[in-house]
């Protein structure tokens, strides 16, 4: 039962894969690639602007655009100039980064935050993470549940990850791990956590992961492991599917979880809505419920402004 389940999630995920690769992955006839020269410059306004750049000296910057024609933008009031990638053109239109792609609700995938860039996330306002880029290919969270507000033990955790790209932006694999505990005056039992690897297959936006992990609690460590088969698609300007599955085996008795939902994506922060449905549950007692999930992504970058 298990074998099957995963095989037929991991088909449809990759059906998926496949279509949206086929009909979003094609360069469009009027802007071709990166190497055309088209940018993307972001001003300390929140404004965004689109084109060649056809001039530039000390002072300004001169991009071309396809609604505005020539635009003059002060340096000192851009806050970014980057390379419009292909795949962010999608039937002539410019599609801006999503601005949490290294996770799909909880669970990590194979790509990391890029030095200097991070997030905060939070889950029905309790759950906290914050996540930095320390450089190209290491992440480090840490995260917390502030229940010392209501003067009860107060669950903290990390969350360090390595990521390494094997074809860019086509294939990256990451390890990493979940460690957490309890703040309190009493005693604990203490670290939890589970240690994984995972491998990504496609782009940012447009992937699906393969994980496994080994779960530990109080010295010991578990017997089997943790499978992990989710995804995320892009399929429109705003809005992603993301889908995350676990797994799990208790002595036999398996556990699995899934989950399924969307990403509403702005330029300065995401949206997760989700229902988690916990199979082994219902299936044994006969009936049918999920759990809604509800999270906010809001992402921050300590890169200094274009000179």
């Amino acid at each position: 039962m298990k074998n099957t389940l995963l095989f037929s999630i991991f088909i449809c995920f990759l059906s998926i894969s496949c279509v949206t690769t086929t009909a979003f992955g094609q360069k469009p006839k009027t802007v071709m690639a990166d190497s055309t020269g088209l940018f993307v410059v972001q001003t300390t306004d929140g404004n965004e602007f689109v084109g060649t750049i056809i001039s530039q000296n000390a002072e300004v910057v001169v991009l071309k655009t396809e609604l505005l024609g020539e635009v003059s933008i002060r340096k000192q009031n851009i806050k970014k100039i980057e390379p419009v990638k292909s795949v962010q053109l999608v039937n002539g239109e410019y599609w801006f980064e999503s601005p949490h792609t290294t996770r799909y609700y909880f669970q990590s995938n194979g790509y990391g935050l890029k030095k200097g860039e991070g997030y905060y996330q939070n889950t029905w306002i309790f759950f906290n993470q914050v996540s930095y880029g320390f450089t190209d290919n290491f992440t480090m969270g840490i995260g917390m549940v502030p229940l010392f507000l209501f003067g009860g033990p107060t669950p903290v955790w990390i969350t360090p990850k390595v990521s390494i790209p094997i074809v860019k932006d086509k294939f990256n694999v990451g390890a990493g791990a979940f460690i957490g505990g309890v703040l309190s005056t009493e005693e604990t039992g203490g670290a939890v956590g589970l240690v994984y690897g995972t491998a990504t297959a496609g782009p940012r936006d447009r992937n699906i992961s393969l994980g496994l992990g080994y779960g530990f609690a109080g010295g010991s460590w578990a017997r089997t492991p943790t499978i992990s088969l989710s995804g995320m698609v892009r399929t429109g300007k705003k809005f992603a599917f993301v889908s995350e599955n676990y797994f799990v085996d208790f002595d036999g008795e398996t556990a699995t979880i899934l989950s399924a939902g969307g990403r509403f994506i702005g330029k300065r922060l995401s949206i997760d809505a989700a229902l988690i449905l916990p199979v082994s549950a219902y299936a044994d007692a006969g009936q049918f419920f999920a759990i809604p999930w509800l999270g906010l992504n809001v992402p921050f970058s300590s890169k200094q402004r274009v000179k």
